[in-house]
């Protein structure tokens, strides 16, 4: 059985959906492609995944995180998982566009179906969608919309801290 909490974030409230030990859902407010809520389960405060992937949210909007290390578990087709899978490899303030991405899968003219892919992708911010783009550089659609989706790719193209900081003299 699903369950489900709410937590905050920059982007606005996040639903954190898990079933057993695995998170399978993190979906924004008003995100297309969102489940109803009654899917999601009973709220359940407290569960070991959703404090692990709070504190790692957290930490990713804090510039502490580039990377969760969370179990998860992907409901859809086995070529959305395999897009869902390959998201997990885009590295953190990078971009690649659905044409690179269908190539990268082997699948060079499926750069529309990856596209549809990208678009349902349950668990998003965590499976990092938002990284790709429009061939020509643009900011095509986002599940949870445009202006998170510049939201999130500006947050992490800024110099983290540690990389602000003037070098030693």
């Amino acid at each position: 059985m699903p369950t489900h909490v709410v937590v905050d974030s920059p982007c606005g409230p996040l639903t954190l959906v898990a079933e057993g030990d695995a998170l399978t859902g993190l979906y924004m407010d008003y995100q297309r492609h969102r489940p109803a809520d009654a899917t999601f389960g009973a709220p359940s405060a407290g569960a070991e995944i959703f404090d692990r992937a709070e504190a790692q949210l957290k930490e990713y909007f804090a510039g502490q995180r580039r990377d969760f290390d969370l179990p998860l578990a992907f409901a859809g087709t086995p070529f959305q998982r395999t897009v869902w899978s390959a998201l997990l490899e885009l590295p953190f303030g990078e971009t690649t566009s659905y044409g690179e991405l269908a190539q990268l899968l082997g699948r060079p003219s499926a750069a529309r179906a990856v596209g549809l892919a990208n678009g349902k992708n349950p668990i998003s911010i965590i499976v990092p969608c938002h990284r790709v783009i429009g061939s020509t550089g643009s900011l095509t659609g986002y599940g949870g919309g445009l202006e998170r989706k510049r939201y999130l790719l500006d947050f992490e193209r800024r110099p983290t801290p540690r990389e602000a900081a003037p070098a030693p003299v």
